[in-house]
């Protein structure tokens, strides 16, 4: 068997975008075929995303046939742990691939890409220098101001909020850790700590997708707003212990929901969030969407810009033991 990818970054964190060799959905829906993959095609996921293929912090999107009527094309998200449901990085990684590739046609004064991800329809567009914005799917706060008892730091606040995807999010110097001097190994040890705590003492509902309900990560911010350009840096830890190394694009999403709900951004402000890697994302509120179940939700749009490093074909050979990947735990 062999796999076709092509291999792209967004501020540093990589998307492997796999665009043939991979076998037939039998799912209709992007929800069944998320679950088929799961259930049928791991040991592929697991091959391209681990040694030797890939490593812990590689990240992948599978171009898979839409079944919203609006959508361009539809992708799974995947990494070392498992499927996302949402990734902003990705989807500005897809956006400008799927204008350079020809598989949307470039119009000016800016190209839309309509990409049906799992938590619903994402619209990007791409600019002709390759910049990419995109529309979240609604987002919300979920909770505000609770506890999650750890064994290393004690009882932790934690506000949690979803952008996509849902994440527990914390100022890093309420641990006592610094986002620029603290070892990355400290930062990823509090996150991984923090969401088990908060995953067990906070249930995760999402009122009408069953599959989207349960705590992708933690983000550990230096507490600032990004406002008055003066970004804001942040982290963020998921599937366990993967660093996302952009700014994480459904991760800003739920944050400016977060500050929403707190009444420290108004619509129309642009706020700029920056990762380990010095990479900067925009964020910005653009309409009120319909309630998620009681919560008011929102749209926001998300900007950075991605860049493509090369293309690869991974053969999966019968006889290799190694050929559906590997991690050495650290």
């Amino acid at each position: 068997m062999i796999l076709s990818t092509v291999e792209m970054h967004t501020g540093g964190e990589p998307t492997r975008i796999i665009v043939d060799g991979w076998p037939v959905f039998s799912g209709k829906t992007l929800l069944d075929k998320r679950r088929e993959a799961k259930e049928r095609f791991d040991q592929l996921r697991r091959g391209l995303m681990l040694e030797p293929r890939g490593h812990d912090g590689m990240y992948g999107a599978l171009v898979v046939e839409p079944d919203h009527p609006d959508a361009d094309l539809a992708v799974l998200f995947m990494h070392n742990e498992g499927y996302s449901t949402m990734c902003g990085h990705a989807t500005i990684a897809l956006a400008r691939w799927a204008v350079e590739s020809g598989r949307v046609a470039r119009t000016e004064p800016e190209t839309i890409v309509r990409l049906q991800c799992p938590c619903g329809l994402v619209t990007a567009r791409v600019a002709p220098d390759g910049t990419v914005r995109f529309e979240s799917v609604p987002a919300f706060a979920y909770v505000l101001d609770r506890i999650a008892p750890t064994a290393t730091w004690g009882p932790v606040t934690v506000d949690i909020a979803y952008g996509g995807a849902f994440y527990a999010i914390l100022a890093v110097d309420s641990i006592g850790l610094d986002l620029r001097t603290s070892p990355m190994r400290a930062i990823v040890d509090a996150g991984e700590e923090i969401a088990l705590a908060a995953a067990k003492a906070i249930p995760i509902e999402h009122p009408s997708e069953p599959d989207l309900a349960f705590l992708y990560g933690t983000i550990l911010t230096d507490d600032g707003d990004g406002a008055n350009g003066q970004a804001s840096r942040n982290v963020c830890i998921f599937a366990g212990r993967q660093i996302d190394r952009s700014p994480t694009g459904s991760g800003v999403t739920a944050r400016m929901a977060l500050m929403a709900a707190r009444r420290q951004v108004r619509s129309d402000e642009e706020r700029l969030f920056e990762s380990c890697t010095g990479a900067h994302f925009s964020g910005r509120i653009v309409r009120d969407a319909p309630a998620v179940g009681p919560r008011k939700a929102l749209i926001v749009e998300v900007g950075g810009q991605a860049h493509i490093t090369g293309e690869s074909r991974f053969r999966f050979d019968a006889d290799d033991p190694l050929r559906e990947g590997f991690t050495l735990s650290t």
